[in-house]
């Protein structure tokens, strides 16, 4: 626990946030540039589709970039852009960076890119990606970035779903030192998903091909087509700012739909209350451009703060795994974002790699995408010596749900729960029929309406699967769904405990298997595991247990015996592991997202005919990789 507080200034700013979110929300959108200012600051006549700030006119470009650019920030660095794939590194001003955004909103304007267009980008982590993304909400095109790892469907299903006019590339990203064509992924999806225009960055990493009257050189464009300035479209808070596709549990991307007035007041308004900083702080996203994370906490919400990004290029351990606090060092990184799946990868090696450089300038590593089991947290804490806050958020939200409100109060931390609601958030635990569970229960983590600013708008041209995926799924309730298992302690901290639909039922209890995974995690043997309900005769489910050992300990019956004894003792009988497999990796889907469909199809011998609706985001021969790599290990 860390030192301890009284809460009281939490309590009053979070009661605040939902008692009055008119007054609230008013209040803290005030900083920021609108050409008109709102009429009324929330409007509900419309429920779920709740509107922020209506009538209001802003620009999110101009907040992110004009308002610094042409003020105290000019010159001021924005980006950081760190390659340890190529060994370069870029530091863009904020001056340099309107420029940059302004030369390339003429592009797409002369190429024809009007308001309201889609434009998908399938890039790399270089600054022009950055450039892309502003110069679209610039002049009010929409933009649907796709993690540049996806496969030819997955990007081509989400081309055709946006109906995009424009695609953003570059000729290669790089990955392990080897290079990833990303023209010729793109080429074979424009066979199935057509476009009229795609802009490529030549970065010399591999050979292209270029089609003549569709492709476009990104340099050539910039001299040819750029303009000095482009003046950035007046746009009404609800227009639409992006399109974010995110995993769903059929075959049909799920478009998440982002606003912008209500967006660029809770991403900016988050700087503050969330991750405390201040002006002249560096903050690091570890993430990809391709996820949410990446739009709002590597390029948007840092830039509408005013402070300095830092955009890397690479893994945690390549080339070597000093990388990561070598770039802190380097750069006095203040706040540090990143995810438990790389510490958890981390944990498998020494600590001796974050010793070795000066990462005192950190004063807190957030931590999200998936949940912080205690040990890890504990870990991560004892090796870099310092403040490791868990959070917890969705694509829907576009920033957290739940955390440590370090620049309103920081609360005692409780290791495995990150936290409580954050402003604006009014969070409840609830059973199926949708009614209030008891404290230290378990349950499904609801919330009632309206959700803060910067939530999702719509689900692109599904405005129904709102209704019923997020708002209908309690009888006579009209909750907001997370889709998420989790208990509410008697001090009003969260624990979340997986994915509703990841819930073993066994023997009819429910185990969360992220509890499960808790468990075994604090065996000192153990660096990472993951807990997949199978099926049973008798008890309908059980859990099998995959382990990857850290590299001092080697696989035994002795260290099984073990790992079952804990399960049983932390959580009981009912808990007893099926089975425990040591295995060398395990398979994940691009967000990080253990494969779990696909582990429990293997160890159950299922037909696996159909793998392209098994694992979604995942593409049918990286399936098939992952299925190569575990079925020896789950079958013997």
């Amino acid at each position: 626990m860390t030192k301890a507080t009284t809460g009281a200034k939490y309590k009053a700013f979070h009661d605040a946030s939902v008692k009055d979110p008119e007054g609230f929300w008013g209040k803290a959108a005030e900083e920021l540039f609108w050409y008109k200012k709102w009429d009324k600051v929330l409007d509900s006549s419309n429920p779920p589709f709740y509107k922020w700030f209506v009538g209001g006119k802003t620009n999110i470009c101009y907040n992110a970039v004009d308002r610094h650019a042409l003020g105290k920030g000019r010159g001021k660095a924005a980006i950081i852009w760190e390659s340890a794939e190529q060994g370069k590194s870029r530091i863009i001003t904020y001056f340099e960076l309107y420029k940059e955004v302004n030369r390339f909103a003429g592009v797409l304007k002369n190429m024809g890119v009007k308001k309201g267009d889609r434009v998908v980008i399938y890039m790399p982590m270089i600054p022009e990606a950055f450039i892309a993304m502003l110069g679209c909400v610039r002049i009010g095109a929409v933009h649907s970035v796709v993690f540049a790892g996806f496969s030819v469907e997955a990007l081509a299903d989400r081309i055709n779903d946006a109906q995009a006019r424009c695609v953003i590339t570059a000729d290669g990203g790089l990955r392990r030192g080897g290079g990833v064509p990303l023209k010729a992924i793109v080429d074979k999806a424009l066979d199935k998903a057509p476009v009229p225009l795609c802009i490529v960055v030549n970065r010399g990493v591999v050979p292209v091909t270029m089609k003549e009257g569709r492709d476009y050189d990104w340099a050539t464009l910039m001299k040819e087509k750029g303009e000095a300035y482009v003046e950035p479209e007046q746009m009404d808070s609800s227009d639409p700012s992006y399109i974010l596709y995110t995993s769903g549990t059929t075959g049909k991307p799920k478009g998440v739909v982002r606003d912008t007035g209500g967006y660029q007041v809770a991403l900016y308004n988050s700087m503050k209350w969330i991750y405390n900083c201040n002006e002249g702080d560096v903050f690091w996203s570890t993430s990809d451009i391709g996820w949410v994370v990446g739009h709002s906490y590597i390029i948007y919400a840092p830039l509408l703060y005013g402070i300095t990004t830092v955009m890397y290029e690479g893994s945690p351990d390549y080339p070597d795994l000093e990388v990561w606090w070598r770039l802190v060092e380097k750069y006095g990184v203040s706040v540090m974002f990143s995810a438990p799946t790389a510490i958890k990868m981390l944990k498998k090696y020494s600590d001796k790699y974050m010793k070795m450089h000066d990462i005192s300038s950190v004063r807190y590593i957030f931590l999200a995408g998936e949940a912080l089991d205690a040990p890890t947290w504990q870990w991560a804490t004892d090796a870099t010596g310092l403040t490791v806050i868990d959070h917890y958020w969705q694509t829907e939200t576009g920033w957290p749900m739940i955390a440590d409100m370090a620049g309103v109060e920081l609360l005692p931390i409780k290791p495995g729960s990150p936290t409580k609601a954050v402003a604006g958030y009014n969070l409840m635990v609830v059973d199926e029929k949708g009614e209030p569970v008891a404290a230290g229960a378990k349950g499904y983590l609801a919330a009632k309406p309206p959700l803060p600013p910067g939530t999702l708008l719509t689900i692109w041209r599904d405005d129904e699967r709102v209704r019923t995926a997020y708002y209908g799924l309690f009888p006579g309730k009209f909750y907001y769904s997370t889709g998420d298992y989790a208990i509410m302690d008697e001090d009003g901290y969260i624990i979340m405990l997986g994915r509703a639909d990841e819930v073993l039922k066994v023997a009819g209890h429910r185990l969360g298997t992220r509890e499960i995974e808790e468990a075994i995690s604090s065996h000192p043997a153990i660096s990472e595991v993951a807990i997949i309900g199978v099926s049973d005769a008798i008890k309908g489910e059980e859990p099998l247990c995959l382990a990857i050992l850290k590299d001092a300990y080697a696989p035994s019956e002795e260290l099984k015996k073990e790992i079952k004894a804990l399960v049983r003792e932390k959580i009981g009988p009912i808990a007893s592991l099926k089975d425990i497999k040591f295995v060398k990796m395990l398979p994940k889907t691009r967000s990080g997202k253990y494969m779990r469909r696909v582990i429990r199809a293997v160890y159950e011998g299922q037909n696996l005919k159909d793998l392209s609706t098994i694992e979604d985001g995942a593409s049918i021969d990286e399936i098939r990789a992952a299925v190569g790599s575990i079925k020896d290990e789950l079958t013997k």
